[in-house]
């Protein structure tokens, strides 16, 4: 097996989806703009700095899901995959996408934003496979707040994507080769395990990574 694996935001997309989810559930007057906006603005600097509490801020980001439900949840994500994603989506990510199709590979999205937002964007590149933040569900199928599982986040990407290739039949020494594209520091540990990190759009801490180790650096979006 050959395996490509991409971090999603800032990395296909040059923006962070969860957050952009969170600013459209403002738009649409779901959330009080003051109050929703500095407290999102908070959970995204810390992500940046490596500190995000992941568990407090999933409890967090689909508040706005719990309180409206799936139905209503759904039609407005669908509504913001027009609006913002799909034209936030570039001709050069579909293309490396592709290319990694075409020689074979098995082409994984690996992302800390959960399933409910990522799920339509793989879709959308036409990716199958997706390792996510799951959410834990009640019997209804609404998230309960809480995560399922190994978030996939920071070392948990790691742990994640060796839970997939066992459900695969698979597991890293069966792996012939192995790529991972990401934009962030905080994706170090998965960086490290693949056997062709590229660092792409990276932020200032993964790009000096880059460098002192010579990895390759790509930017998708100039």
């Amino acid at each position: 097996m050959k395996l490509a694996l991409f971090d999603l935001d800032h990395t296909l997309i040059p923006m962070d989806s969860d957050y952009a989810w969170g600013q459209f559930t403002v738009d649409i007057g779901w959330r009080d703009a003051e109050a929703f906006g500095r407290a999102n603005d908070v959970f995204y600097e810390r992500y940046k700095a490596g500190t995000l509490d992941i568990a407090e801020y999933i409890r967090f980001a689909t508040a706005a899901i719990r309180e409206h439900g799936m139905e209503k949840s759904i039609a407005a994500h669908a509504d913001y995959m027009g609006a913002v994603v799909q034209k936030s989506i570039t001709q050069q990510a579909r293309d490396l996408v592709q290319r990694h199709r075409d020689a074979g590979d098995v082409v994984v999205i690996v992302t800390a934003t959960n399933e409910f937002v990522t799920r339509p964007i793989a879709e959308a590149f036409g990716v199958e496979h997706l390792i996510a933040i799951e959410l834990e569900r009640d019997a209804s199928g609404l998230p309960t707040g809480e995560i399922k599982g190994t978030p996939s986040f920071r070392e948990g990407k790691v742990t994640r994507v060796e839970q997939w290739l066992a459900s695969q039949g698979a597991s890293w020494a069966s792996v012939a080769r192995s790529t991972f594209y990401s934009d962030s520091i905080n994706d170090l540990p998965l960086l490290e395990k693949v056997t062709h990190p590229v660092a792409t759009n990276p932020d200032d801490r993964l790009r000096a990574v880059a460098e002192q180790r010579g990895w390759p650096t790509l930017n998708l979006f100039t």
